[in-house]
C-alpha cells in the first residue's frame, strides 16, 4: 500500500500539469491496485482527495479519459464511494462523455454512471432529467454490433425504465424499434432474457405498447411460443412464460389491443385462440387472460361470443374443476365475466350453460377464484329475471354467499357476495328468492351493506331491501329489526354527507316498510320507526 500512496501523490501532481505519460502510468497502477483489493484501494482514493481531480480529466480529447472512467466505475462498485463520487461532481462530465465517438470511452462511462447511480432512484431521476435516455437509445442504434456497449445500454435501460418519469422520454424515442431489431438478432437465451427485462417495464406504458406492436414484437413473441411450447428444458419453459406474459401485457393497452384484434380476424387473435385448448397450462393461462383483455369493449365481446369463444372457455374450465390450476380458473372466469357485460351476450351465455359451469367452482377455497365467480354470476343475471330467480332459489349458492359475506380477510369477496345477494333480489323480484335468502341468514348482511363506503353498493341494497319490504316483509321482519335497519336508515338520512340518491332510496325503503300490506307488519314497523325518522318522512314529503 506504500506504492499506492506514492502513486496517489504522484497522480495529484501529474493531474495538475497534465503530463500524459506519467498520468497514464499512475492510472494503470490504480487500476491494478483496484483489481487486487477494490475496497481498501477505494478508501485510499477517497482519503487522498483525488476524486475531485478526476472531473477535470474527463474530457473527450484526453487519451486517459477511458481509464479515468474505468477507475470511477471500479470505485463506485462500493456503496460507500457513490456519494463521494457525486460530491466530487463526476456525474455531469460523465454524462457529457456519452456523446463521445470512442467506444471504449462510452463503455467505461456507461459503467461509471451505472455504478454511481445503482439502486438510487434520485440519482437515476437526475440522469433522466439530464437527457441520457435519448442519448443511450441513439448509442444502441449506432453500436448494436458492439456486444459490450449493447449490454451496457440494456442494463441502463432496465434500471431507468423502472422509474415512471422515464416512460415519457422513452416513448419519444425509437426505443421500441431498436429493441425489436436487436431481439430478432438474438439466439442466446441470456441475451434475450436481458432484452425481456427491459421490455417488461417499458410495456407498462400504453404509448410504448403500441410502438412495440407496430415494431413487430408480437410476431417475435409468437415465434418463441411456437418454438418452446413442447420443450421441457428449464430455460425454454421460462422463456415461454416470459413471452406469453409479455404478450398479455401488450394487450392491456386499448390501442394496441384493438390493433391486434383486427375485428376478430387478426392472425394474432386467432393464434391466441389456439392457446386455450392447449395442454400447456402457461398457454391456457395466457390465452384466457388475452381473451379477458380483448373483451374490454362491447363490440369485441359480441363478436367473440357469436364466434364460439364461450364454449372454448367452458371446456377449459371443465378441465380444471378437480384439483385444477387456480390461475387458469381465475383467468377463464375473468374472461367470462367481461364477455357477460354487453346486454345482448347475457341470454346467449346463459343458454350456453355458463352458470352451470361457473357453479362447479362454488366449493373453491381460493379467494381470487371466488371473486371472479361472483362477478361473473352478477354480470350474467343483470336484467335477467328468470336466471336471477333460478340462482336465487339455489340454497347451496345462497348459503355459500352468506358464508362469503363474512370473509373479512378478503374484502373483494365479501363485497361481491353482498352485491350478488342484492342482485338476486333486484333482478328476480321473487318472493321465493327472498325466502331463500332469509332462511340462509342473508338479511343481516344486506342491512350491513347499506353502511358501505361505496355509494353504488348502498343504492343497490336499498333497492333490494325496498323490494323485500314490498314483496315479502313478514319472514324478514325479525332479521331486519335485529340488524337495526331503522337506526341505519335514520343515520343515512341525518348524515349531511349522504348522497341525494342514498337519501331518496332510504325514503323509498321507509315508505315500503310503512306501506306493507300486513297489519301486523305495519304495527311492527311503526314501533321501529322513531319520531325523528317519521318527522324526516313528513319533511321530505313537503319538500317534494
Amino acid at each position: 500500500m506504500d506504492n499506492l500512496s506514492d502513486t496517489l501523490k504522484k497522480l495529484k501532481i501529474t493531474a495538475a500539469d497534465r503530463t500524459e505519460g506519467s498520468l497514464e502510468g499512475c492510472l494503470d497502477c490504480l487500476l491494478q491496485a483496484l483489481a487486487q483489493n477494490n475496497a481498501e484501494t477505494s478508501e485510499k482514493i477517497q482519503g487522498s482527495g483525488i476524486l475531485q481531480l478526476f472531473a477535470n480529466l474527463l474530457t473527450p480529447q484526453a487519451s486517459c479519459t477511458a481509464k479515468v472512467a474505468d477507475i470511477i466505475a471500479e470505485v463506485a462498485k462500493n456503496e460507500f464511494m457513490r456519494i463521494p463520487c457525486v460530491d466530487a461532481g463526476l456525474i455531469s462530465p460523465l454524462v457529457q462523455l456519452l456523446n463521445s465517438k470512442d467506444q471504449e470511452v462510452l463503455l467505461q462511462t456507461g459503467r461509471a454512471l451505472g455504478n454511481i447511480c445503482y439502486d438510487s432512484h434520485s440519482l437515476q431521476a437526475q440522469l433522466i432529467s439530464m437527457g441520457v435516455i435519448p442519448t443511450l437509445v441513439k448509442l444502441l442504434g449506432i453500436h448494436c454490433h458492439n456486444a459490450a456497449l449493447t449490454e451496457m445500454c440494456l442494463v441502463a435501460f432496465g434500471n431507468l425504465a423502472e422509474l415512471e418519469s422515464s416512460k415519457e422520454q422513452f416513448a419519444s424515442t425509437n426505443i421500441a424499434e431498436e429493441l425489436v431489431k436487436l431481439f430478432k438478432k438474438q439466439i442466446e437465451h441470456d441475451k434475450r432474457e436481458m432484452i425481456f427485462e427491459v421490455l417488461a417495464p417499458l410495456a407498462e406504458n400504453d404509448a410504448i405498447k403500441l410502438q412495440l406492436v407496430e415494431a413487430g414484437l408480437v410476431e417475435c413473441l409468437l415465434e418463441i411460443v411456437q418454438q418452446k411450447v413442447d420443450s421441457n428444458k428449464e430455460d425454454d419453459v421460462a422463456e415461454l412464460k416470459t413471452a406469453s406474459d409479455l404478450m398479455v401485457l401488450l394487450l392491456l393497452g386499448d390501442e394496441s389491443m384493438q390493433k391486434l384484434f383486427e375485428g376478430g380476424k387478426g392472425s394474432v387473435f386467432q393464434r391466441v385462440l389456439s392457446w386455450i385448448p392447449s395442454n400447456n397450462h402457461q398457454l391456457q393461462l395466457a390465452g384466457a387472460l388475452a381473451i379477458a383483455n380483448f373483451a374490454r369493449n362491447d363490440g369485441n365481446c359480441i363478436h367473440m361470443v357469436d364466434n364460439g369463444i364461450v364454449e372454448k372457455l367452458m371446456d377449459l374450465l371443465d378441465r380444471h374443476v378437480e384439483d385444477g390450476n387456480v390461475t387458469v380458473q381465475h383467468a377463464a372466469l375473468s374472461a367470462l365475466r367481461n364477455l357477460a357485460i354487453p346486454v345482448v351476450n347475457k341470454a346467449k351465455m346463459l343458454s350456453a350453460g355458463v352458470t352451470e359451469t361457473v357453479l362447479k367452482f362454488l366449493k373453491s377455497e381460493m379467494p381470487p377464484v371466488q371473486f371472479k365467480l361472483l362477478g361473473t354470476l352478477r354480470m350474467l343475471i343483470d336484467a335477467q329475471a328468470e336466471a336471477a330467480e333460478q340462482l336465487g332459489k339455489n340454497a347451496k349458492l345462497v348459503e355459500r354467499l352468506v358464508e362469503w359475506c363474512e370473509a373479512k380477510d378478503h374484502a373483494g369477496v365479501m363485497g361481491e357476495s353482498n352485491r350478488l345477494l342484492s342482485a338476486l333480489i333486484r333482478h328476480s323480484k321473487s318472493k321465493d328468492v327472498i325466502k331463500t335468502i332469509v332462511q340462509s341468514g342473508g338479511i343481516k348482511h344486506l342491512v350491513t351493506m347499506a353502511t358501505s363506503e361505496h355509494v353504488i353498493m348502498q343504492n343497490e341494497v336499498l333497492v333490494a331491501l325496498a323490494l323485500i319490504a314490498a314483496l315479502e316483509l313478514g319472514p324478514a321482519e325479525k332479521d331486519l329489526a335485529s340488524a337495526q335497519l331503522v337506526q341505519i336508515l335514520h343515520r343515512l338520512l341525518a348524515d349531511e354527507r349522504s348522497a341525494p340518491e342514498i337519501k331518496y332510496n332510504s325514503m323509498v325503503l321507509i315508505c315500503a316498510l310503512m306501506g306493507s300490506g300486513k297489519a301486523s307488519s305495519c304495527r311492527s314497523v311503526s314501533m321501529w320507526l322513531s319520531s325523528d325518522v317519521k318527522r324526516m318522512v313528513i319533511i321530505n314529503d313537503i319538500n317534494k
